[in-house]
């Protein structure tokens, strides 16, 4: 008699070229036992290359520990990521060292500069970091991009809080790096300075065809993305593309996640 066989599981489809970063069956818990609390269950996305992509979801639903691990801050307790070409599962601490400094840009919602440091210094501390010389065209086009001509030589503390975080984003751009991962980049600005911003990291991808993506609870911030993705509880649950404040807004809604007072008063009175 034959014995039975099983057939095998399938393998995890292939990331297409159009991506710059991947995810296949992502998980990632803390704890263990009883306590165990899953913040992925098992993702499978790709973020393309010359895109913003913006993540949302309700608080707990896991954007932050999937651009964490995308960007290799933290590590899965299952399946694989893949950056430009990059296993990231299988690289040791140096070499994830390696591709944080040389392939990938942060920027954060804490600004995160060198208060010692002058403006100019600030933006080319990963290059300096990583002993690479600095394009100096680039240097320019992204200051000038950003109107930081003359707060080159300004510290942290001589600049305003849309400053300091334009000085973030040029840092996060100088290195040329595969993919930007921006967390919550416009939480401590105003809207005329988060609208600058948001503004150049659209225009750095149309432009200049860099990839970011950003993690974001503002429906506005999402707005300026070619797509949105909104998770819940660890899991994909909805995309959009082209997506508009209303867009956004009516798919949160549909998780449940409540409408920022400010967006809902605004589009109200576009409404009426």
């Amino acid at each position: 008699m034959t014995p039975s066989t099983s057939a095998p599981a399938p393998s995890p489809a292939p990331a297409p070229a159009s991506a710059i970063a991947s995810a296949r069956g992502l998980v990632k818990t803390y704890g263990a036992g009883q306590t165990a609390v899953t913040a992925l269950a098992g993702i499978d996305v790709d973020f393309r290359r010359g895109e913003l992509t913006a993540i949302m979801g309700p608080s707990g639903s896991g954007k932050s520990t999937l651009m964490h691990c995308m960007a290799g801050l933290d590590t899965a307790t299952a399946g694989s990521v893949v950056v430009d070409g990059e296993d990231v599962g299988l690289m040791n601490q140096r070499q994830l060292t390696r591709l944080r400094r040389t392939r990938l840009g942060f920027i954060f919602q804490a600004f995160n500069l060198v208060p010692t440091l002058t403006a100019a210094e600030n933006i080319t501390l990963p290059l300096d970091i990583a002993r690479r010389p600095v394009d100096r065209a680039h240097f320019d086009a992204i200051v000038a991009a950003l109107g930081l001509q003359d707060r080159l030589g300004h510290r942290p503390s001589e600049l305003s809080g849309g400053q300091q975080q334009r000085v973030a984003c040029a840092r996060a751009l100088v290195a040329k790096p595969a993919v930007i991962f921006a967390d919550e980049p416009t939480g401590n600005l105003d809207s005329t300075a988060s609208g600058q911003l948001l503004g150049f990291l659209r225009a750095s991808v149309d432009d200049l065809g860099q990839s970011v993506v950003m993690v974001t609870h503002d429906p506005r911030a999402a707005s300026f993305a070619h797509r949105v993705l909104f998770l819940a509880d660890g899991a994909l649950v909805a995309e959009i593309t082209a997506p508009t404040q209303a867009s956004v807004l009516e798919v949160l809604g549909s998780l449940g996640t409540p409408a920022p007072a400010a967006e809902a008063a605004s589009l109200s009175s576009v409404g009426a």
